[in-house]
């Protein structure tokens, strides 16, 4: 089973009505909610580490959980309200505004997450659950104490707006790249990530240096890359669609090239260090599959394997 580890949250989607009046859905969200809810979608066996609220906005989110056959036993229920993003949509491009002030999911603290079992392959990571604490913290912890057993999958997900504390977040994230199994990044956090004017392969480079084994790289429209410790690149193209809005797209890869990766029975460690370009480029072009259906409809709203 695949655990994803991180945050859950209600994102408010803009409706414009006829009077060209906004108003705002509440929707289920959060980067990590929505891979463990693709990949669910895809039947792959997941669950979900998450501070989730008992308000009903948080009972939102379980049945969401489990109506997309997301394991939901390692949810930790708060007292506490449940995060709010704000999301504008600029020509179908997302951007966000966070309310999340002592929210259920920013609230967790490694002493809350219950021990993992040898059942469970995989830990993903990432998202806006590594920029604040204590939760940062505690999945920082989580991941150093699985690094060496399982596989780490680590997508950080760049909220700019988000990160209080920027030397302590970069800090976070070099170590963490420096010992996962997968980095994934948009090109837009690799820009942030490395703030130099070279190119991507140039950039790619030096978190390989820095000792990450296999870097993904998505380039919206212009597809993946996948970079191997060798420097060895495989390209896939997107795939082309009407895009409604790119909430939830690089989740729903994510959980795509997951999803792939455990059909073809790659996810251990022994096999996850030795995948072979033809094992990449199936992972990545499933990825972008799952990702092309998101887009192409309101929210992030992963399809189920039947549509797929």
């Amino acid at each position: 089973m695949i655990l994803c580890c991180g945050e859950s949250l209600i994102d408010m989607i803009p409706i414009e009505n006829t009077s060209n009046e906004v108003s705002f859905t509440p929707l289920a969200g959060g980067a990590i909610f929505n891979t463990s809810i693709a990949l669910g979608r895809l039947n792959v066996p997941v669950g979900l580490i998450s501070g989730v609220s008992s308000d009903f906005l948080g009972q939102k989110l379980v049945n969401e959980l489990s109506n997309s056959n997301v394991n939901t036993e390692y949810l930790i229920r708060k007292d506490n309200p449940t995060t709010l993003a704000f999301v504008s949509l600029k020509n179908g491009h997302a951007n966000y505004t966070f309310y999340d002030e002592n929210s259920a999911g920013r609230s967790v603290n490694i002493s809350d997450i219950l021990d993992i079992p040898e059942s469970i392959s995989t830990l993903y990571f990432g998202g806006i659950s590594l920029c604040v604490e204590p939760a940062a913290n505690a999945y920082e912890k989580l991941f150093h104490q699985e690094v060496n057993k399982k596989i780490t999958f680590l997508d950080p997900n760049i909220r700019k707006g988000f990160v209080i504390d920027e030397a302590s977040y970069r800090y976070r994230l070099e170590k963490m790249i420096s010992s996962c199994d997968i980095l994934k990044v948009s090109d837009e956090d690799l820009n942030w990530i490395i703030p130099l004017d070279i190119d991507i392969k140039s950039k790619v480079n030096q978190l390989i240096k820095l000792g990450a084994k296999i870097i993904i790289v998505t380039k919206g429209a212009k597809g993946a890359s996948a970079f191997f410790e060798n420097e060895y690149e495989i390209k896939v193209p997107a795939e082309s669609v009407d895009i409604i809005d790119t909430v939830g797209a690089g989740d729903t890869f994510n959980a795509g090239f997951l999803a792939k990766l455990s059909q073809l029975d790659l996810l251990s460690k022994e096999k996850i260090n030795n995948l072979n370009p033809e094992q990449m480029t199936k992972a990545l072009n499933y990825g972008v599959k799952v990702a092309s259906i998101t887009v192409s409809r309101k929210g992030a709203n992963p399809p189920f394997l039947n549509e797929v």
